[in-house]
């Protein structure tokens, strides 16, 4: 994974949290937007964890051009103040939103979930961020619902519970089907609906107000 903060301590604090971790490697440490992209463009991590606040290049501009090059899975950080700035990277595509004084374990946990495909938005904020943002946000164009239109049954059993929170694997297990199978639905959902993250996907499914697919008898 690439890091991106400007503060030199609260990067060093968090490459030693996440460098001990079985199955993480921070390959790559940047102060500041542009070196988080170049960093993305020579490494191609699986993910990028980006503070918003940065010189030259902010996160979510550097969270816009690393996802529309799809270089890796953004995972924010945030001290979660519901200002233009959370609202701009979810609409850049962020995977996903973590909280600045999250714990060890929490940060590990998140960064693991983003890099398995799965979307993260840290529990306490996960019901607000979706609400404020969908009451701010203009709703499914004409084009998208038209688009809707594309998604097969099971796809759109997907999206609705995509719009629960649900990860790939509690999808999976609701649809009764295999998490790369679920995984697969997840991407044919982003292409045909023009989405840039599975958040984007389910606040769409909640603006909708997509049925909860029942589970297997």
């Amino acid at each position: 994974m690439v890091l991106a903060d400007d503060q030199p301590a609260v990067r060093a604090g968090l490459t030693l949290i996440l460098a001990g971790a079985p199955g993480v490697e921070v390959v790559g440490e940047a102060g500041d937007g542009d070196e988080a992209l170049r960093l993305c463009r020579e490494l191609r991590p699986d993910v990028a964890v980006l503070d918003i606040r940065m010189p030259r290049r902010d996160g979510i501009s550097a969270t816009r051009a690393i996802v529309a090059e799809g270089l890796a899975d953004v995972l924010v950080l945030t001290t979660f103040d519901l200002d233009e700035y959370v609202f701009g990277a979810l609409r850049a595509g962020a995977a996903g939103f973590l909280l600045k004084d999250t714990d060890a374990p929490g940060l590990v946990a998140a960064v693991r979930t983003v890099a398995r495909g799965d979307g993260f938005i840290a529990p306490a904020v996960t019901r607000r961020l979706i609400a404020a943002f969908a009451a701010t946000a203009p709703g499914a164009s004409a084009a998208t619902r038209a688009a809707l239109d594309t998604l097969t049954p099971r796809e759109r059993d997907v999206l609705a519970c995509l719009g629960l929170g649900l990860s790939n694997q509690q999808i999976a297990d609701r649809l009764a089907m295999a998490e790369s199978t679920t995984k697969t639905h997840v991407s044919r959902i982003l292409a045909k609906l023009d989405l840039r993250s599975r958040v984007q996907a389910a606040i769409l499914a909640q603006e909708l107000g997509l049925p909860a697919p029942a589970p297997p008898p």
